[in-house]
């Protein structure tokens, strides 16, 4: 027997029956139009909310899922109405306590938008925001994703703050978590890292401190896509500035588990936030996954391993105080939302 992310059985014989029954009931209407339900909760499920700290902070890359019907929401929806109003349905989840803005990547966010994406959730959520790729990627790059031209704004600390600090920090206020600068692969540029590692210590020595009263929770992260570069020094550098090491779980990187020993590092004098990000099944490539997991509603291919990693390097987290932040994509294994509840379920066998 499986099982839905509110702990309901699911009867997969008669999922088609429901299914058609369901295209003339009041919740399939309530679907067509502008309010967006919840999915029910369980007893067990909200007992399992229960048993986690208030530090750990779980939660999807993305909300506008229409294929999570039942899992977070109660209702068909659009992509375009769940990206516009679904965060208020996907904040009652007791799981669901995080979310990352990945829109940010592709161009600014409007500090209005920011603004509503706050008025949307509790305020002990929190949101992983990602800087513009016109900070974060080295390359100007064509239609089919190869790198053309050099970007001169790589790095740039003024377009950094005009562009992505003062609007996510001004417009999610307490509900603004690691502010993630993802670094596009480097291509050629990583083969010199003497000279990458000191333009990245300059951007990060040029970004201006959070202010705790207005971002009482936010610090900035650092995630690196080139495994050349996961050395000592760059973990060091990142800490000489305060910044937290971003584990990134994906194709073409380390395993968690090999990721921890940068994590230990990190924080070998004192103990800091983890931020990590569960994006792909290792080895599988974001198209494929896309098209193997559409419509991103039930587990497809479960790893084990990195679930049992990642809720390890959570625990030991907790245990030192520190809040965890852990994203996870439908890429991972099929459905976020039932990959936090396995690694839900996970944590709290080991609490």
């Amino acid at each position: 027997m499986n099982f839905d992310l509110f702990g309901q059985p699911i009867d997969d014989d008669a999922a088609s029956t429901d299914e058609a029954a369901s295209a003339g009931s009041s919740t399939a209407k309530a679907a067509r139009g502008k309010t967006i339900t919840p999915a029910q909760v369980s007893a067990e499920l909200s007992a399992l909310a229960a048993r986690l700290p208030p530090q750990l902070y779980l939660g999807t890359s993305s909300w506008s899922y229409p294929g999570w019907h039942g899992l977070v929401y109660d209702g068909q929806y659009s992509e375009s109405l769940l990206s516009r109003k679904g965060l208020t349905a996907y904040g009652r989840h007791p799981l669901l306590r995080a979310a990352g803005i990945d829109r940010g990547f592709y161009g600014p966010i409007p500090l209005a938008d920011y603004l509503g994406y706050a008025s949307q959730v509790p305020e002990d959520f929190r949101f992983l925001i990602k800087a513009p790729a016109s900070v974060c990627d080295g390359w100007l790059r064509g239609a089919d994703g190869a790198g053309r031209l050099p970007n001169a704004a790589f790095l740039d600390p003024d377009i950094a703050v005009r562009d992505f600090i003062v609007p996510a920090t001004g417009g999610l206020g307490r509900r603004c978590g690691p502010l993630l600068f993802q670094l596009s692969p480097l291509g050629a540029m990583a083969n010199d890292a003497e000279a990458f590692l000191t333009r990245l210590g300059a951007f990060l020595q040029a970004l201006p401190p959070l202010d705790p009263s207005l971002t009482p929770f936010a610090c900035y992260a650092v995630e690196m896509r080139d495994p050349s570069l996961l050395t000592p020094r760059y973990i060091k550098l990142l800490r000489a500035h305060g910044v937290r090491f971003c584990l990134s779980a994906r194709d073409r990187l380390p395993p968690v588990a090999r990721q921890a020993g940068a994590q230990a590092l990190m924080d070998a004098d004192a103990p800091g936030p983890l931020v990590l990000r569960w994006m792909l099944y290792q080895g599988r490539s974001y198209e494929i996954a896309e098209a193997a997991y559409a419509p991103f509603d039930k587990l497809v291919d479960e790893d084990v391993p990195t679930r049992e990693a990642i809720a390890d390097l959570v625990v030991r987290t907790l245990a030192a105080g520190q809040p965890a932040y852990v994203i996870v994509s439908n890429k991972a294994e099929g459905s976020a939302p039932l990959t936090c509840l396995k690694l839900a379920q996970a944590i709290a066998d080991r609490l």
